[in-house]
């Protein structure tokens, strides 16, 4: 079997953190090309790492030939603790990138979320930033601008939305990107869960990959 799927336990700050990495085709990719660290939506609604966007997000950067890495917030399925507003989840985030970069060493990490997963992205980036070792790239998808406090982005942020979100209305998102001159790429008649549009978000990632 070439591709796989590997499940573990990882000792967090507030407990177990339950853990997957899905594996790219060793025939296509002998050495995997890199890392994609994704975050899943809010946990208190639901959210956790099998949420279809975050798995999406998951399938298209095994589909580039890069490692995986999803893990449970706190208080989600088998992870332990409680949720912390995402101060404690971008903790736990530095956590599994010093764990997944020490077992994985020399490849580059990206760093995708949905929802309110893009907060803690977007969080954890500028502590990348700051210590000199920024994510090769961000990929921010129903980026949580007006819910939470997003941090500003590199201008090579990857920012997809739906035009008819009624969770995080578009207009919220314009607010955040325009300051900073960051491109929002709208996916027409897309909701906040992108009902019937997965496929787009696969295939935008993945043609500005290639394209890169």
């Amino acid at each position: 079997m070439s591709k796989q799927t590997e499940r573990f336990s990882l000792a967090g700050h507030a407990g177990n953190m339950e853990c997957v990495i899905d594996y790219p085709d060793v025939e296509l990719y002998p050495v995997p090309r890199g890392i994609a660290l994704v975050a899943h939506p809010h946990p208190l609604y639901g959210g956790t790492m099998d949420n279809k966007v975050a798995h999406a997000l998951a399938r298209t950067f095994v589909g580039i030939g890069y490692l995986a890495v999803r893990f449970n917030f706190r208080g989600v399925g088998a992870s332990e603790g409680v949720h912390d507003n995402g101060h404690g989840e971008t903790d736990d985030m530095a956590l599994m990138y010093a764990h997944i970069t020490a077992k994985f060493p020399g490849l580059p990490v990206a760093l995708a979320g949905f929802s309110f997963g893009t907060f803690v992205q977007s969080q954890f980036q500028q502590r990348l930033i700051a210590a000199g070792t920024p994510a090769e790239r961000l990929v921010l998808v129903g980026a949580a601008a007006g819910k939470w406090a997003m941090a500003d982005v590199p201008a090579d942020t990857i920012l997809i939305h739906g035009e008819t979100d009624d969770t995080i209305p578009l207009t919220d998102v314009l607010d955040w990107a325009r300051p900073q001159d960051i491109p929002v790429i709208v996916i027409p008649g897309a909701d906040h869960f992108f009902h019937r549009k997965l496929g787009h978000i696969k295939t935008l990632v993945t043609q500005m990959w290639r394209r890169d």
